[in-house]
């Protein structure tokens, strides 16, 4: 973890494409510092939403908006000088300016790394067993690692090739509105399917297919709102395993998915969230985050086991109810 923390800190320091300033000294103080209650408030949510079949992601766009942090307007530094994510050039001759918007949906992928935090303390013992598995001294492990490889490929990919285009027209409350809905009417799909299969595998016991069934679904998470964990727990229903041992599958999925995603965000755009934000609020989120996620996912465990997934799907049709009635009517 001390290997990925360091790994993070420099995406954040050194990701590109870099700001460029107007001016040619950094301003003292961030251009607009994230309150101490804003960035606990934000841990909050990511660590209670990021493993529940919920969504994170569409939870932290409500809350940006709840708290004025999509704002638009282009930023300027302390001289009045305009500040550029992309600097115009020739292809893009208008450039694309730094605003409070960008900034907010960068932090709300960065502290996604509480979450991971949490899942590499909770599952160290399956994690240790993958490693052996790397040296051939876990067959079980090894098996584990293929069928997390295999279903974190076809995510990976279409998000890679996607990015730019998910943050430009889907980071809205109408997308996460049509997510909440259709991954409510799956999830109601998915418990009574298992009600009438035998769902009785181990994680390591996945086949290759299975896998792959869990990665394409993943894939439909990419539209925030809907919910990596929500998506990837139901694969697992098909898949053949029961709750608990689909939401673990989930989890593991989850620590390569967000750390990828996590890295690649820091790398991409990083360096603009630290310019509008400054340092001390970021890792403030991350470490509410981490405290939240262990909580979450035992009782999500312990949850699942007991009742499934029917209570969460009624959750997100009345968020979606009452995102209607509060934006859109």
């Amino acid at each position: 973890m001390r290997c990925l923390l360091l790994t993070l800190l420099v995406c954040l320091a050194f990701g590109q494409p870099a700001l460029v300033r107007a001016a040619d000294e950094a301003p003292a103080q961030p251009v607009a510092e994230l309150s101490a209650g804003d960035a606990v408030i934000l841990g909050l949510i990511e660590g209670v939403t990021e493993f529940l079949p919920i969504s994170s992601t569409g939870h932290l766009i409500i809350a940006n908006t709840f708290l004025k942090l999509d704002g638009e307007t282009p930023l300027t530094d302390a001289a009045g000088q305009p500040l550029w994510y992309k600097k115009p050039s020739a292809k893009n001759p208008d450039g694309e300016p730094l605003t409070l918007k960008l900034a907010a949906d960068t932090y709300c992928v960065v502290i996604q790394f509480g979450a991971i935090a949490a899942v590499a303390g909770l599952y160290w013992r399956q994690i240790r067993s993958i490693l052996l598995g790397l040296v051939g001294r876990d067959a079980a492990g090894l098996r584990l690692l293929r069928n997390l490889i295999i279903a974190f490929i076809p995510a990976a990919a279409i998000g890679f090739a996607l990015h730019d285009w998910i943050d430009k027209h889907l980071f809205s409350i109408a997308a996460v509105v049509t997510a909440q809905i259709s991954g409510a009417v799956l999830m109601f799909a998915a418990e009574r399917w298992r009600n009438s299969n035998a769902s009785t595998k181990r994680i390591d016991e996945l086949s290759p297919r299975g896998a792959l069934g869990i990665g394409a679904l993943q894939c439909a998470a990419l539209w925030p709102g809907t919910s990596r964990s929500m998506t990837t727990i139901v694969g697992g229903y098909f898949a053949g395993l029961d709750p608990r041992k689909a939401a673990e599958f989930s989890f593991l999925l989850g620590l390569a998915t967000l750390t990828a995603a996590t890295l690649f965000k820091s790398y991409k755009s990083g360096a603009a969230m630290i310019e509008v934000f400054g340092w001390s609020h970021v890792l403030l989120g991350c470490v509410v985050a981490a405290v939240t996620a262990a909580v979450s996912i035992r009782f999500l465990i312990h949850y699942l086991t007991r009742h499934g997934l029917g209570l969460f799907a009624v959750y997100r049709l009345v968020t979606a109810a009452v995102l209607i009635a509060w934006f859109m009517i």
